[in-house]
C-alpha cells in the first residue's frame, strides 16, 4: 500500500479528438499545468474532457488548463472545461483553473461559468501558490479482501489528522463498501483517496473496470460488498460515478450528522 500526503503525478501526452483532429492535451509529471493546444472542435470535446478527468484522477490537487495555444472553432465548445469542473466538485482535492489570455475581463464567458479564469500562466500559477496545499491521503490497493481494512485505516488516520473524528465511523463504512465493490465486481487494482473540505470528508475509489456501479439490492451478509451502494446512498450526503477511458472513479461526500 502506498500512502501519500502530497500530490503525485504521472506524466503523459495525450492526443485527443477523432482521426485527423488537431487538438492535443499535454501534461508532464513535474507540473500542475496541462496544455490544450491546436484547434478544438465540437467532435473533440469529449476526448478533451476524458483527458482532463484522467489527469485529475491521477494527481491530487487543482490542475491548470493552459489554453494559450488553443483555438476554439465553436465558442460553445469551451463549456467542456466547466463540465469538468462540475464533475470533480465532489472528488477529494480536485479542481480546475483555466489560463486563457484571450478571455475578456469585462465580459466573462458564460461557457466557463464556475471555472476560475486567469489571463496568463503566471497568474494561474500564482493563484495556485496562494492556495493552501490540499490535505489529502491516497493509497494504492490490490483487489483483495484485506484492502477494505487498509482503506478504513486510511480514513481513520485522515479523520484524526484533520480533526474530524466524528466522521471516521461513517467514512469507514462507506469506503469499505466502495472498496469491496471493486474487489467483488471490478477485480482490478484501485486507488483510494480522501480529503477534507471544511467539515466534510470527500472519498473516492478509482478502479480500471468500465462497468458503472449500480444498486444490486439486498444480499447475504456473508457476501463481499453484498450491500453494494445501498449503504453509500444511505450514509453519504451525495455520491456519484465518473467514467474514465480506462475505468471509473466513484466518489462520495460524508457530512456531520445534524
Amino acid at each position: 500500500m502506498r500512502r501519500t500526503g502530497r500530490p503525485t503525478t504521472a506524466g503523459n501526452e495525450t492526443a485527443v479528438g477523432p482521426a485527423g483532429a488537431s487538438c492535443r492535451v499535454e501534461a508532464d509529471e513535474s507540473s500542475a499545468v496541462v496544455r490544450v493546444v491546436g484547434v478544438l472542435e465540437p467532435a473533440g470535446a469529449p476526448a478533451v474532457r476524458d483527458a482532463l478527468l484522467t489527469r485529475l484522477s491521477e494527481r491530487p490537487g487543482p490542475v491548470v488548463a493552459d489554453l494559450t495555444d488553443l483555438r476554439v472553432a465553436d465558442p460553445a465548445t469551451r463549456s467542456v472545461f466547466a463540465d469538468v469542473q462540475r464533475e470533480v466538485v465532489g472528488w477529494p482535492a480536485a479542481g480546475l483553473l483555466v489560463c486563457d489570455p484571450g478571455a475578456s475581463t469585462d465580459r466573462p464567458d458564460p461557457a466557463l461559468a464556475g471555472v476560475p479564469v486567469l489571463p496568463s500562466l503566471d497568474a494561474a500559477l500564482a493563484a495556485l501558490a496562494r492556495s493552501p496545499m490540499a490535505a489529502v491521503l491516497s493509497a494504492d490497493l490490490a483487489p483483495v479482501v484485506d484492502s477494505a481494512r487498509q482503506a478504513r485505516g486510511l480514513v481513520t488516520e485522515g479523520c484524526r489528522r484533520w480533526g474530524m473524528p466524528a466522521l471516521a465511523e461513517v467514512g469507514g463504512i462507506v469506503v469499505t463498501e466502495l472498496v469491496n465493490n471493486v474487489v467483488a465486481h471490478a477485480g482490478t487494482p484501485m486507488t483510494v483517496r480522501i480529503a477534507p473540505t471544511g467539515d466534510t470528508l470527500h472519498l473516492a475509489v478509482r478502479d480500471h473496470s468500465p462497468d458503472a456501479p449500480a444498486f444490486a439490492g439486498p444480499a447475504a451478509t456473508t457476501s463481499i460488498g453484498g450491500r453494494g451502494l445501498l449503504l453509500v446512498d444511505a450514509l453519504a450526503d451525495r455520491w456519484g460515478s465518473t467514467p474514465l477511458p480506462d475505468g471509473k472513479l466513484v466518489w462520495c461526500v460524508v457530512t456531520p450528522t445534524p
